[in-house]
């Protein structure tokens, strides 16, 4: 039996990432929510993650923490879902983009945390954040330009790992209302009809567990509105 751990949906990203996983290919679990302080790995979630930091997939009771080390153990423990693309090209390039969005973009994550129930207005960002915008739109371009990826509206057509790595660079994208090249806009309006993303969407608005610091420190810097 698998049980995935999780944060709020608001604001925990990481969480999304599995969640979306196991939700797009209909992999069963038992979904287990639990509550998050916004700052790092922390003693209260030692209990079911050793790393003391969510998702953690449990599998018979066995830990699996960190959403790219879920994603691979999911991708090997059902092949016949080609939860990476079956391309082998297209599939290096999924894993490139995928690690690039677990070890990188550290200017976006840290200024522009994730966080569903805001809508602002679009203030200037840094170039620092600009930058980490740009690398990202061009990475989906050239995604979706690769042969192939005309099969299905994905990064790779058919979705992907690399599709839930990025989903929570789509509700950044969405929520802080950043101007996007036509390619990667249009990624963000198919990423956001997906229904997995709208049932996340729903669940994080009823919410009533609040990150203060987190939001009132967009909401300082970029203005708009809970």
């Amino acid at each position: 039996m698998f049980k995935l751990f999780i944060g709020n949906k608001n604001y925990s990203s990481w969480s999304l990432r599995a969640w979306l996983l196991m939700q797009h290919f209909q992999i069963p679990f038992v979904e287990q929510p639990v509550v998050v302080s916004g700052t790092g790995a922390s003693d209260m979630h030692r209990a079911y993650a050793d790393n003391g930091l969510v998702p953690c997939l449990h599998v018979d009771g066995f830990q699996i923490w960190d959403t790219l080390a879920i994603a691979e153990f999911l991708a090997e423990e059902f092949p016949q879902l080609n939860l990476w693309p079956q391309d082998r090209l297209m599939r290096a390039r999924a894993r490139s983009i995928s690690a690039e969005m677990h070890a990188g973009f550290a200017n976006l994550r840290s200024q522009c945390g994730m966080n569903i129930k805001l809508r602002l207005q679009g203030a200037p960002l840094s170039d620092a954040v600009q930058a980490d915008i740009s690398r990202i739109s061009k990475a989906w371009a050239d995604a979706r330009a690769m042969p192939g990826s005309d099969t299905g509206p994905y990064l790779f057509g058919q979705f992907s790992i690399a599709d839930t790595m990025y989903a929570p660079v789509v509700w950044r994208f969405f929520s802080y209302n950043i101007a996007l090249p036509t390619v990667a806009a249009q990624y963000v309006q198919t990423m956001l009809a997906h229904p997995a993303m709208q049932e996340w969407e729903r669940a994080a608005l009823k919410e009533t567990s609040v990150i203060r610091h987190y939001d009132d420190d967009a909401l300082a810097r970029f203005g708009g509105s809970r």
